[in-house]
Parts: structure tokens; C-alpha cells; sequence
């Protein structure tokens, strides 16, 4: 087992800083570091896909002068014969597999068991990272297997086998977003931690963006085709991180297998590098007070923070705008996200700006409760995009505020069960959405009220902003 303990003597005359900063000129460049944080845009796609893939498409009445047909809002209870879809039954899950009358917990399953999925993955998973695997390898068999996953899911031919390769593709999918997060701001310098973060969330919503805009393009065609355009370019990118991407220094050197940059540290590879138990890192999480008081508190702040990260683009539709339209506009609010996180984690306190985001986020999706008819509905647009927006940016600074928290020997760790929070928020989320197009406050109102109450438990967490990253538990409590 990997204890807590320094590998480094206490009274080392190596300077930890220094020799990290040699380690950054020779392998952790900033082009490789871009290189990791790209990832996000394939976690960003898988993460709302079946938001275009399984809607419900518009269809219409076989015989104008039907008033039965005419007067229903939905096509379910029309007799046979009487209505039929506006577009080519294959262009959704929905009309393919004759879902239109199903219950929302069957119409939500897909999307539910991919976010099932990235729970089961984030908790196997993000263990290895600060264990046996590393991050790089970590960041390889994620992005393998989602895309692997996400390409079969062509061959469903119903919502049960379509649902289990969902599932597997979230398990998958589960580490990506934090390997590539965790890597990138390991191998580059204290001045570029938060710039390169950031990068991560930009991409990420460049992957959110393309959804929409290849689901307009592909309107006729099977939904199969946009699970093949995003998953194909996801497999290719596996290769390249495999073959271009270096591990993390820092990694490396707390477990002592860092032979290029630490001569020093040759006698203890062998003694390290026998023996490795994957739940380590959770055994030094959940057994160190401090530790388990700050995971508990930042894992609340990410699921009150997840609930309207994920559930606004799923009740996008909710609203009685155009469907392309939402969730391209929350796509493209991720920029100003991006951009505003950057700059709080560079001028003010983390735990300032998320109360102040989430408060923020809370008022205006509860805004979105309310009815509105004509024009009175782009002003619920706006709200929601604002709630949405302010939700993104909580999460981006929670993100890099739970990086900085932890130490190196169970960041990973830590960060994959702060998105484990999240995706929990991820399964219910849909079906909150779904429940939403009946009564709005099971959606919009349920949403505000979470992320308001859950932003509240970062109060009492220490102040990071300007401080280096730990290494060692020890190294933290000294901080």
C-alpha cells in the first residue's frame, strides 16, 4: 500500500521547486498540456448527445380536417393511421422504436444510465489514476472505451441494448474529463495552472457547441450518424495521446518513479513500485478528517452546482423555444463561462466567487418556473441561459478550487469523487426534466433550490488562491 508519508527526506537538500521546474522544460510543455485539455470536447459531446438523438420529432395529422388530430398535443392516444412523423422514423430513438407514449423513467433511461455509468466508472476508476496507472494511462483507457462504446451504440436495436452501451460509455467516459484536468495542470508551472484549466472547460464547450450544430445539419438523417461523427475523431484521439502525451512529473515523483528528473529517487523505485493497492488514495481520503470534511463539503457544492449544469440543457425544451436554438445558446454561454472563471480564480477568492455564482444561478432558474407566452418566452431564454452560464462557471472554479485543495497522492482521487457528486445530479437530472413538462418546478424550481443550498457548504473551506500544490498530506496541513 502507498502511504501518506514523503518519499522525499525531510531534510532533502533537493529543492522541490526547482527540480519541478526543470521537470516542466523537458516534459511538461504547455503544447502538450493544450493536447490533454482537448479531451473535453469529446467529454463534452457524449455528455448531452441524446439530447438531439433521443427528442421526440415533430409529426403531423395525415387528414387536415381532423379536429381530434389537430387539438392533440402529443400524438400518443391518436388512433393508428391518423398522424405520422414529419421526418424519417430513423432520425430519433423516439420514432424508431415507437417510444412517443413511453413513461418519462423509460424515455430518460438512455440518458440516465450513461450518467449511471460515469458513477460506477468515476468510483473504479479515479482510484487508479493515483495508484497503479498514472494519469496518462488513466486518460488512454477512458477515452478508448467511451468511444469504442459510444461507436456500437450504432448497432442497438432497441432502447435496452441502446441503454447498456450507454452505460458503458459513461463508465468510460466517467475519468476524462478529470485525468485530462488533473494532468495538464500537473505538468505545467504555478502561472499557467488556472490559464490551462480553463482551456479544459473552452473545449469542453466547443465539443457542447458542435452538438447542436451537427444535429441540424444531420436533420433527415439516422440518429446512428452523429453517435459515428463524434465517436470516430474520439477513437483517433486516443492514439495520439498515446503516443505524444507524457506522464505527470509530479505524479511520478510522489511515488518515487520519476528516474529522468530525480536521480536521487532511483533506491526507492523498487521499493515503491511492488506493491500497489487501488484504493489507496480512498483510504487516505476517508480516514484523514481534514480530508473527508473538505471532500464532503466541495462533493455537496458539486451537486447542487450539477443539477443545473445538466438539467437545463435536458428541459431546454421545456420552455416552448426552439430546441437547436437552447441548447446551442447554452453551449455557447460555456465561452463566457470559461472566460469569467479564468478571471475570478485569478483575482478573487474561490469561495467568494462560487457562493456568489451559485446564488446567482439558483434566482434565475427558479425565474424560469413561471409561464410566458410570445415574446414574454425569450425573456425565460435569457434567464435560463444566465442560470445555465452562472452554473458553468461555478463548476469550472470548483474544479480547479477541489485541484488545489488536495494532494498530489490523492488529487485524482478526490477530483473524480467531486464529478461522482455531479453525476449523480447527471442520472436524476433527466428525469427531472422530463417530469418538467408537466409542472416546471420539478425541473427549473428543484434546480434553483439545490444549487443554492449546496453552494452554501464551501464557506468553511481554506483559501487557495496564490498557494503552490501539495504533494503530501503533510505538505497540505503545513499550508
Amino acid at each position: 500500500m502507498v502511504d501518506s508519508a514523503p518519499l522525499l527526506p525531510q531534510n532533502s537538500d533537493i529543492d522541490r521547486n526547482s527540480v519541478f521546474k526543470d521537470c516542466h522544460k523537458s516534459s511538461g510543455k504547455l503544447l502538450q498540456a493544450i493536447l490533454i485539455a482537448f479531451a473535453w470536447v469529446f467529454d463534452g459531446q457524449q455528455s448531452f448527445i441524446t439530447i438531439f438523438t433521443d427528442a421526440e420529432p415533430k409529426w403531423k395529422c395525415l387528414d387536415p380536417t381532423d379536429l381530434i388530430c389537430k387539438q392533440a398535443s402529443s400524438p400518443c392516444g391518436l388512433q393508428p393511421g391518423s398522424w405520422t412523423w414529419a421526418s424519417p422514423a430513423g432520425t430519433s430513438t423516439v420514432s424508431e422504436w415507437g417510444l412517443q407514449c413511453a413513461n418519462t423513467v423509460l424515455l430518460s433511461l438512455p440518458s440516465s444510465s450513461f450518467f449511471a455509468g460515469c458513477l460506477v466508472g468515476g468510483l473504479f476508476l479515479s482510484t487508479l489514476a493515483d495508484s497503479v496507472l498514472g494519469r496518462k494511462m488513466l486518460l488512454f483507457l477512458s477515452c478508448l472505451i467511451m468511444s469504442l462504446a459510444g461507436s456500437m451504440t450504432v448497432l442497438s436495436h432497441n432502447i435496452w441494448v441502446y441503454s447498456a452501451l450507454k452505460f458503458v460509455s459513461g463508465f468510460g467516459r466517467a475519468s476524462v474529463g478529470t485525468a485530462a484536468l488533473v494532468l495538464s495542470m500537473e505538468i505545467v508551472d504555478k502561472r499557467w495552472r488556472e490559464k490551462i484549466g480553463v482551456l479544459g472547460f473552452a473545449f469542453y464547450m466547443l465539443g457542447f457547441l458542435t452538438l447542436p450544430i451537427m444535429a441540424y445539419i444531420s436533420q433527415g438523417f439516422s440518429w446512428r450518424s452523429l453517435y459515428l461523427w463524434t465517436n470516430i475523431p474520439s477513437f483517433c484521439y486516443t492514439i495520439i495521446i498515446y503516443n505524444f502525451v507524457p506522464e505527470s512529473p509530479r505524479w511520478l515523483t510522489a511515488y518515487g518513479r520519476n528516474k529522468t528528473c530525480f536521480s536521487e529517487l532511483h533506491e526507492l523505485n523498487s521499493a515503491t513500485d511492488k506493491d500497489y493497492n487501488f484504493f489507496a488514495s480512498m483510504k487516505i481520503l476517508c480516514t484523514t478528517r481534514t480530508t473527508l470534511w473538505r471532500l464532503i463539503s466541495v462533493m455537496m457544492a458539486s451537486l447542487g452546482i450539477s443539477f443545473v449544469y445538466f438539467g437545463m440543457p435536458f428541459s431546454a425544451g421545456n420552455l416552448g423555444t426552439n430546441l437547436y436554438l437552447s441548447v446551442a445558446l447554452n453551449a455557447l454561454s460555456e465561452l463566457p463561462a470559461s472566460l469569467l472563471a479564468l478571471l475570478l480564480t485569478t483575482t478573487m477568492k474561490r469561495r467568494i466567487s462560487i457562493l456568489i455564482l451559485t446564488t446567482l444561478s439558483g434566482l434565475f432558474s427558479l425565474a424560469c418556473v413561471f409561464e410566458a407566452v410570445g415574446a414574454a418566452r425569450k425573456i425565460l431564454l435569457a434567464a435560463e441561459v444566465i442560470a445555465y452560464c452562472s452554473a458553468c462557471t461555478a463548476f469550472n472554479v470548483l474544479l480547479i478550487y477541489s485541484a488545489e485543495i488536495f494532494p498530489t497522492i490523492i488529487r485524482n482521487t478526490a477530483i473524480g469523487l467531486v464529478r461522482e457528486a455531479g453525476l449523480l445530479a447527471g442520472v436524476v437530472a433527466p428525469i427531472l426534466a422530463a417530469e418538467g413538462q408537466n409542472n416546471r418546478f420539478w425541473s427549473f424550481g428543484f434546480f434553483g433550490l439545490v444549487i443554492m443550498l449546496c453552494g452554501l457548504s464551501c464557506i468553511c473551506l481554506p483559501e487557495t488562491k496564490g498557494r503552490e500544490l501539495a504533494d503530501h498530506i503533510e505538505d497540505e496541513a503545513n499550508n
